[in-house]
């Protein structure tokens, strides 16, 4: 199998990764509002906030990992096939 091959199943993987990420965020933070709590009359309510939001802290830096080496490997493949058009031009 060609190098070229792995770099877009490699790419497909990540990409596939990155979007379902991206989904479970959207899905955790649909219910996420924002709310100024002035009172304690509504505890349970900020509760749910304050899970939400620690949800989303913690999938936030693996969203940021997996989009930064996704654009990484795009631009490899890009460049690599630029590279490719100038040289057989």
């Amino acid at each position: 199998m060609s190098y070229v091959v792995v770099m877009w199943v490699v790419w497909g993987m990540l990409t596939t990764i990155l979007l379902g990420l991206l989904m479970y965020r959207g899905h955790v933070s649909r219910n996420e509002e924002d709310l100024l709590f002035l009172s304690d009359s509504s505890e349970m309510e900020h509760r749910e906030q304050d899970e939400i939001q620690i949800k989303i802290k913690k999938i936030e830096p693996v969203i940021r990992v997996f989009g930064g080496v996704t654009g990484l490997i795009t631009a490899v493949i890009v460049v690599f096939y630029v590279y490719d058009a100038i040289r057989h031009f």
